[in-house]
């Protein structure tokens, strides 16, 4: 049986960090899961942005 109690993987958002700054409407996020055990810092992965149709930065937010 799984621990209960304060769980290692929790779900993130991932925004765009190159859309904020291109006055384009709309935002790119993504959803996905880390281990906070093994990275308690935030995420940053390369994804695709479908408005600017190109490959960017994206970063963890809240």
């Amino acid at each position: 049986m799984a621990k209960k109690g304060k769980e290692s993987r929790v779900q993130v958002i991932l925004e765009c960090t190159e859309h904020k700054d291109s006055g384009m409407p709309g935002t790119s996020r993504y959803i996905t899961t880390k281990n906070r055990k093994t990275t308690p810092e935030r995420l940053e992965l390369k994804k695709y942005n479908p408005i600017l149709r190109k490959v960017t930065v994206h970063k963890e937010i809240k």
